[in-house]
């Protein structure tokens, strides 16, 4: 058994050939009356009111910009070794420096 927090990675093939843990039979067995009661008392649920949507703003992401970049070998590999998204790491370390020195 994992520890509690931790990750485990599997391909999308092994994914396919886990058991699901949900019973779907018993969900296909749901009344609307279940699943409206079932929905209210999740203390994680939050159902979007009207108040909600009077104040709601559609927020459009700015596409990042492709730039050629000449970094040292041992950095991209440092990067590269901890796996996929590691662009999106290196953009992170670069715009926490820029937060951490405002002024410049």
């Amino acid at each position: 058994m994992p520890k509690k927090g931790s990750i485990t990675r599997i391909s999308s093939a092994e994914l396919g050939h886990r058991k699901s843990l949900t019973d779907w039979r018993r969900v296909r067995s749901l009344t609307d009356t279940e699943i409206r009661h079932a929905v209210k008392s999740d203390p994680d649920q939050s159902m979007a009111d009207a108040n909600f949507w009077k104040t709601a703003r559609l927020v459009v992401p700015v596409p990042k910009e492709r730039v050629g970049l000449r970094l040292d070998r041992d950095v991209m590999a440092y990067f590269r070794g901890q796996g996929r998204g590691y662009q999106t790491r290196i953009n992170a370390v670069l715009r926490a420096y820029m937060e951490a020195h405002p002024d410049r």
